[in-house]
């Protein structure tokens, strides 16, 4: 469903409300799992395992897709001081909840997540199981996030979507009409190239920008929020503030100053991930600041 946003003076804003696919496994979550978990089934595989942090919008659909279709999961979690802290987190709470089994290791030994070494590792441990790497990225995934554009979309001049890794953008990318140009906003400070979108993307037709992260992943200021807030009661939309509230609010700020041509027609992708907004207002009021109201 494309539903269009208020009018701004010759340029038309539209957003595919990816976020309405599934209750618990939203938006780009729900594509890039969706082969995947036909593959593990395929394979025999029992057991999901992934990776991820704190807020994981792939932990929580990792988890929830392991409870509906029938596979045990386990989450390697970034920080061993989140052990003790599960039910202060409204994401590992809820994974937990669904059934998910968590492994936390200190961000030194994270990082070397994707070594085969510690990949057997998890082998030897946890048996037979099928690995999906942290966010969700991989060719499988990709081809999933082909299928969120569809015929209907060709009418558009350009295709916005947040980054985070890349799978999604690249997916965007192979799906799209030459003639269209995608724009990536990144969601992380100081990363412009993302590896999946050189791996897997089949057209030059798109840009990233970097000029709407916030300070970062996961970083927010009043700025953001207000813009989240003032938005949902614009237009009966809740955006999270990790990926689609940054996204938005770059594309109501390039539609200011001119970027798009008029008559433009746009369309940016609601990538879900509100099941984090719980999690952020947690952070805001230790902190003091505004809260995100309608989350």
């Amino acid at each position: 469903m494309n539903q269009q946003i208020r009018s701004f003076s010759d340029v038309q804003l539209f957003v595919k409300r990816e976020d309405l696919l599934h209750e618990t496994i939203s938006g780009n979550k729900f594509r890039k799992l969706k082969y995947n978990l036909e593959q593990a089934k395929l394979q025999g595989k029992k057991t999901l395992l992934t990776f991820g942090g704190a807020f994981s919008n792939h932990i929580a659909a990792v988890a929830s897709a392991g409870n509906e279709f029938g596979f045990e999961t386990v989450g390697i979690i970034r920080g061993d001081e989140l052990e003790s802290k599960i039910s202060e987190n409204p994401t590992l709470a809820s994974a937990q909840a669904q059934g998910m089994k968590f492994e936390f290791i200190n961000r030194e030994i994270y990082r070397s997540k994707d070594e085969p070494a510690f990949l057997e590792s998890l082998k030897s441990r946890f048996g037979d199981i099928y690995i999906l790497p942290e966010g969700g990225t991989n060719a499988l995934a990709v081809k999933g996030c082909e299928e969120i554009l569809t015929g209907e979309d060709l009418e558009f001049d350009y295709i916005c979507c947040a980054v985070g890794t890349g799978g999604t953008l690249a997916g965007l990318i192979n799906a799209s009409d030459e003639r269209q140009r995608i724009i990536g906003f990144s969601s992380l400070k100081g990363v412009s190239e993302f590896d999946p979108i050189v791996e897997f993307a089949n057209k030059d037709n798109w840009e990233i920008t970097s000029d709407y992260h916030f300070g970062g992943y996961g970083k927010v200021n009043s700025e953001l929020i207000d813009f989240i807030n003032r938005f949902a009661t614009e237009n009966k939309m809740q955006l999270d503030p990790v990926y689609t509230g940054k996204m938005l609010f770059g594309i109501e700020d390039l539609i200011a100053k001119g970027r798009f041509e008029s008559g433009s027609r746009i369309l940016a992708i609601h990538t879900g991930g509100l099941q984090g907004i719980p999690g952020m207002n947690k952070r805001l009021k230790n902190k003091n600041l505004h809260i995100i109201e309608h989350g």
